[in-house]
């Protein structure tokens, strides 16, 4: 593009206009890293995408997406100071990075708000089993262990609200009402099975899901019959990463308070909790 600046006679003389190569940039690779993250989200949601893969594409986009940031920012005072063109894609580069940066920033808020814990029990000091989780993890995924000290009082102390349910109802009628609830989820089930020689204790193994990014999260749930009452416990435990952001303790409560609601209606009462 060119600028008329003086005409004298049959002399013109031109000034051209600087366009920010910034700018321009921002904007692609801003378009880029939101397409990326886009796709990449319904191709692993719909289990076409390894959730390895799926987080080295995270990695990438966030990669993307800050560089977008970052050319936004240099390019702003061409583009204001100097009158390089560019502005629209400036802001644009920026408004989008940000929306794609987003989710990222969340998620490092809920590093630091939530304890460094991947597996989440009612019981820590006995957690409900997960004999088919730990038959069919690779060596990708986390290992399915018993919980550490370490991690059995930090779970304690940030999350003293998850705890087990007993309900006055027969073992038969409390398993009713969980798989009433679980019907209502988009988990998939295995079970429910007989604990080996003891036909009072059933456990019910489920494959579900986080609800965006949709990770896997293997979750166990373990009925008691204690005769007159049942006793349930509920694990929830991530097959990647370190940090749960708090997932899997929050997926613990929903699923109770759902149960508790479950066994009033059928009850005809609310049930006391108890720990």
């Amino acid at each position: 593009m060119k600028t008329e600046l003086l005409r004298r006679g049959d002399m013109v003389a031109y000034l051209e206009e600087k366009i920010s190569r910034m700018a321009g940039w921002s904007r692609r690779l801003a378009v880029f890293s939101a397409v990326l993250l886009i796709i990449a989200g319904l191709v692993h949601r719909y289990a076409l995408l390894e959730t390895v893969a799926f987080l080295c594409v995270l990695a990438l986009v966030a990669v993307l997406a800050t560089f977008a940031l970052l050319l936004a920012f240099f390019a702003f005072p061409h583009v204001w100071n100097d009158g390089d063109r560019g502005g629209g894609d400036l802001t644009f580069g920026a408004v989008v990075g940000l929306a794609v940066l987003a989710p990222f920033l969340f998620y490092g808020y809920c590093a630091f708000a939530y304890p460094e814990l991947n597996d989440i029990s009612t019981d820590p000091e006995d957690p409900p089993a997960l004999t088919l989780a730990a038959k069919t993890r690779s060596p990708g995924m986390n290992p399915v262990t018993p919980p550490t000290a370490e991690q059995r009082k930090l779970q304690s102390e940030k999350y003293p609200q998850v705890t087990g349910r007993r309900y006055d109802l027969p073992l038969d009628r409390t398993l009713d009402a969980v798989e009433s609830v679980l019907s209502r989820t988009n988990w998939k089930l295995f079970g429910p099975t007989a604990a080996p020689d003891d036909e009072s204790e059933i456990t019910i193994e489920a494959l579900a899901y986080t609800w965006v990014l949709a990770f896997p999260v293997d979750v166990s749930i373990r009925l008691v019959d204690e005769g007159e009452t049942t006793y349930v416990d509920m694990r929830s435990a991530s097959r990647y990463g370190r940090h749960d952001f708090g997932n899997n303790a929050a997926r613990i409560n929903q699923f109770l308070q759902d149960l508790d609601a479950e066994v009033a209606t059928q009850s005809g009462e609310a049930p006391p909790d108890s720990n």
